[in-house]
């Protein structure tokens, strides 16, 4: 009876043995490398750094390569150039292969706050705004500053060197007035006050400088056409989901990137999807172009990127500010502000897509 029954133990040890053997071991999370897999959840601060990580940007190292053919088909595509000149913007411009519909084409910048806040330079955008026919536009802002009064915000905007690209620049709630777009489907928003002007364009080229910013943790595409494009009293209700119409200050934090989100996606159902979008990765301070003082960057300039999709966009240099040597203090800044909420957001919207394919324009 003993042996049958040790027989019977060792039968079943050596069973259980075996389907031990045949089971995974345990699986990594899954990589935020914008070239290997669907951007869909936060990375860690403290996360293995990926393959290519360590000096994007540098001179001696190479972009990041795309996914291999038919990965990712469903993805929306971000292309990517090392290239910070004119050549290489309007290379991610080209590559995009969609012309803007219409003969009123908005370019969408930020004019930056004086006196040394980290705009785009004039000289690096001209072609492509010449091509395009277009006229810089922004609105005033909602904090104070030189440029929260039309009279000091077109002498900022000549002063930095932007009056005098494409057609010239406007400011679009020049006479302090809003025009109402709806929001559909929105998490805290219904409406979306922008710059009374909006309605006098076409269509929209976002030329966005990323950067940090102390409020929403990253400003890209997205900030970009939120509260870039929104009214004064349109960046108050941002700020505040839906709650002031005068102050921008005392919101919610996730809610104020909710309403970011709704409000982006008015902005690009009103233009019934005749809207671009570029990122500009150079001069990455974790301060806001809003900042006339920012920090010095710690990260080395990464290069310039170009979607249809502004989730997809922002996600890839999210992606790529999470790879760089020196990207903790823009880390901090970010998660600090549970930055990445917006993209969760605009993807549950249906703003764009957290997955997708980075094709570099290098090779």
């Amino acid at each position: 009876m003993k042996k049958a029954v040790a027989l019977l133990l060792s039968f079943i040890l050596l069973f259980a043995l075996t389907a031990c053997a045949g089971s995974p071991a345990g699986t990594e999370a899954p990589s935020q490398a914008a070239q290997e897999t669907p951007a869909s959840a936060e990375p860690p601060v403290e996360a293995e750094e990926p393959e290519q990580s360590a000096g994007i940007g540098e001179e001696s190292a190479e972009a990041p390569q795309a996914p291999e053919d038919g990965a990712q088909a469903d993805a929306s595509v971000v292309y990517m150039t090392t290239d910070i000149s004119p050549e290489g913007l309007m290379k991610v411009y080209e590559a995009l292969g969609v012309e803007l519909v219409g003969d009123n084409i908005a370019v969408k910048l930020s004019t930056g706050e004086p006196p040394a806040s980290n705009y785009l330079d004039p000289d690096l955008i001209r072609d492509l705004v010449e091509h395009v026919n277009g006229t810089i536009v922004e609105c005033n802002t909602a904090y104070g500053g030189s440029r929260s009064e039309t009279a000091m915000h077109y002498q900022v905007a000549e002063d930095h060197g932007f009056t005098d690209l494409g057609k010239g620049f406007l400011i679009m709630d020049e006479d302090g007035e809003s025009m109402i777009l709806p929001v559909e489907g929105g998490q805290q928003l219904t409406e979306n006050y922008v710059g009374a002007h909006f309605g006098d364009f076409d269509g929209f080229l976002v030329l966005s400088h990323f950067k940090g910013h102390a409020m929403a943790g990253f400003g890209g595409a997205i900030k970009n056409i939120s509260i870039g494009i929104g009214s004064q009293e349109g960046k108050c209700l941002i700020h505040t989901a839906g709650k002031s119409h005068t102050s921008p200050w005392g919101g919610d934090q996730d809610a104020f990137l909710e309403s970011m989100a709704d409000a982006g996606k008015s902005v690009v159902d009103a233009l019934n999807g005749n809207i671009l979008f570029i990122n500009v990765m150079n001069r990455l301070s974790i301060d806001c172009d809003c900042n006339g003082n920012p920090a010095e960057p710690d990260i080395h300039d990464i290069g310039i990127l170009a979607s249809t999709d502004p989730v997809a966009l922002d996600q890839a240099c999210v992606d790529l500010i999470y790879q760089a040597e020196g990207n903790e203090s823009f880390v901090r800044r970010m998660e600090g502000q549970h930055a990445l909420h917006v993209l969760e957001a605009g993807e549950a919207i249906g703003l764009g897509s957290r997955s997708y394919q980075l094709k570099s324009m290098d090779e």
